[in-house]
């Protein structure tokens, strides 16, 4: 469960930062971006999979680019259904969703399923040689 808070929290950041960075993205508060974190976890949960099985062949024949269409897309129903969560444009849907997924990626990769910070610790045995 703490885990699951502390990607929730992530993803908030990450709304926050992409509102920061992009002009056409405009989140009220921190409650704003909260429950648009909520909203976007359950929109990727159920519609995305379908999403992504629907426009397989397109995703095949633009080398999996027509992702960043289905992320701008959820983006965009997010803001649809949270109020103080807009998101003005196309393009900037299209950015601000890479944003969210590259900062989210970043920083979920060093949480554990417990909410632990993981860390791997390297140990130089001379020459090339790490363990």
């Amino acid at each position: 469960m703490k885990g699951l808070l502390i990607r929730w929290l992530t993803v908030t950041c990450s709304i926050a930062l992409a509102a920061y960075l992009l002009d056409g993205i405009h989140v009220s508060g921190f409650i704003a971006a909260f429950f648009a974190a909520a909203m976007l976890g359950i929109l990727n949960a159920f519609f995305r999979p379908i999403a992504l099985i629907l426009t397989l062949p397109i995703n095949i024949l633009s080398l999996g680019f027509f992702t960043f269409v289905i992320n701008a897309a959820m983006l965009k129903m997010a803001s649809a259904l949270i109020s103080g969560f807009d998101v003005h444009g196309f393009w900037t849907a299209v950015f601000g969703s890479l944003i969210i997924s590259t900062v989210s990626f970043g920083m979920n990769v060093l949480i554990s399923e417990k909410g632990e910070v993981n860390t791997i610790e390297l140990h130089h045995r001379g020459g090339n040689r790490w363990e």
